[in-house]
């Protein structure tokens, strides 16, 4: 059957273990935790735009900050977990996480919560372990039911960030919007501190050209990591600083700066994973005929994503007629319909794969996520299209996801599960850390003036929004050429439980 089949075949009806199923509750409530803190704090955008006063653009930041470290540490942790162990870097990444978010609850000032923000960010590496651990621990045939379990937990997450978000900032503010967070996240550090993950494989279940662990390289690739993070915050601060109205000899310059410098970091940083013994990223592993369109799909539903999430609050809570004039619960109840349809499909996505295979799910998910973002072009007038427009695009979204991960997984020999999971996520992160940025971007560049407390205030335009949503929408339709292609590839190949 191909390079990653074994001979020990798995039985005919395999069985997930009940310590499996353990494990997964404790993982998937990790997931609900970390996204019940961030979209708690989503509705909470436009309050921080006012208090710290701030440009749309620099307010991306908010969710930059978090993802940028996140995308770093990714590869790292999951190289860390490879040599390590899974459970101690897992531990290790949630200590950082309960720091960041305890420093963000007394944040003073923007750069503060930006600091904050960045610490917290590292914590999102735990993911890359904790589908390292579903990897160990489901049998091969059953990893989707796992991976979309954990999706659903991300989106249970949401439905209570949302819910709850918008009530207590209205009534406390945006810090207590992290200080509900750590009590939660000491006490599941604990669980899992006494918690114990090992369990043997399977013959049927071992890649067979598997490397002792005694033999994997150990190491980190530091410089590969600096290198890293200097393209990709080099190539935000210029996005970022490139608004009309700036323009200027002094702008034009320090852009100018910014890109040569992220185009030199990008250049070292291949250089450098050429050379590494221990590479960050393994570009020959990044160019597999299957990883790769895979990995570009999950890339591109991050930018779209994470675009829409910086603009739908600030459209929600703008006043009329430049926005629906709501609060920050308002704001959460808009994207609300987005988390039920995920928390419902998680779980249903990784049974669609399981019967379906990965690809044609992301076929059918890429394009359900298309008409998503063109009915949110063509109908972002009202609060009801939006939430509507919302709840298809996280219909396509959870198939798209769980399917683009199995890809991943089932095509990676599993000593590399580590590294491999981490390019993944690093991709999608760095896709989100672009998506609002871009659109902080297009608020800010396209503005009209209106009359607020009887002085002349200037709000991101429909315009704005218009071009934020087709700008999603295009995407999305390279992302539905790359499945396709994807199909075409795979049916080439010969690596189980793919096609």
């Amino acid at each position: 059957m191909g390079t990653f089949e074994d001979k020990d075949k798995a039985p005919s009806s395999v069985k997930i273990p009940a310590s499996a199923w353990k494990v997964l509750a404790v993982l998937s409530s990790i997931a609900t935790m970390v996204m019940y803190a961030e979209t708690m704090l989503i509705p909470a955008i436009p309050d921080l735009i006012r208090e710290f006063n701030v440009s749309y653009s620099t307010s991306s930041w908010i969710l930059t900050a978090y993802l940028v470290p996140g995308a770093v540490m990714m590869p790292i942790a999951g190289k860390l977990s490879d040599i390590y162990g899974k459970k101690n870097v897992l531990l290790t990444i949630m200590a950082i996480y309960v720091v960041g978010i305890t420093i963000a609850g007394f944040s003073t000032s923007i750069y503060m919560l930006f600091i904050a923000r960045a610490i917290q960010g590292i914590g999102m590496a735990m993911f890359v372990i904790a589908f390292g651990i579903i990897r160990d621990q489901f049998p091969r045939e059953k990893i989707s039911i796992g991976q979309g379990v954990i999706s659903s937990m991300f989106a249970s997450g949401a439905v209570i960030g949302l819910l709850a978000g918008g009530i207590i900032i209205n009534n406390y503010g945006w810090h207590a919007t992290f200080f509900s967070t750590i009590p939660v996240a000491v006490a599941l550090f604990v669980v899992i501190w006494r918690f114990n993950y090992e369990r043997k494989m399977e013959p049927w279940e071992q890649a067979p050209e598997r490397i002792p662990a005694a033999n994997i390289p150990k190491g980190v690739d530091v410089k590969g990591a600096i290198a890293l993070a200097t393209f990709v915050t080099s190539f935000l601060l210029a996005l970022t600083l490139f608004e009309t109205g700036s323009a200027g000899l002094q702008s034009a310059v320090q852009i100018a700066i910014f890109i040569a410098t992220g185009a030199v970091a990008l250049v070292l940083f291949i250089l450098i994973e050429k050379r590494a013994r221990v590479p960050l990223v393994d570009l020959k592993l990044m160019a597999h005929k299957a990883i790769l369109p895979a990995n570009l799909i999950i890339m591109i539903v991050g930018f779209s994503m994470f675009m829409v999430f910086q603009t739908i609050p600030v459209l929600v809570r703008n006043p009329h007629p430049l926005g629906f004039g709501g609060d920050a619960a308002m704001a959460g109840y808009v994207q609300l319909p987005f988390a039920l349809v995920l928390l419902v499909f998680g779980p249903t996505s990784g049974l669609i794969v399981e019967r379906l295979g990965s690809v044609r799910p992301i076929i059918i998910g890429t394009s359900i996520t298309t008409t998503g973002f063109l009915f949110l072009l063509a109908f972002h007038n009202d609060w009801v299209s939006v939430a509507a427009s919302l709840a298809v695009l996280s219909t396509g979204l959870s198939l798209t996801n769980v399917g683009a991960l199995n890809v991943t997984i089932l095509a990676t020999p599993a000593q590399f599960m580590g590294m491999s999971v981490g390019m993944n996520t690093l991709l999608r992160i760095v896709g989100a850390s672009v998506g609002p940025a871009l659109a902080g971007v297009y608020m800010q560049t396209y503005q009209s003036t209106i009359e607020v407390a009887n002085r002349p205030t200037a709000f991101p335009s429909m315009q704005a929004y218009s071009t934020i949503f087709l700008t999603a929408a295009i995407l999305s339709v390279v992302s539905v050429m790359l499945a396709v292609f994807l199909k075409r590839r795979l049916n080439k190949m010969s690596i189980p439980n793919l096609a």
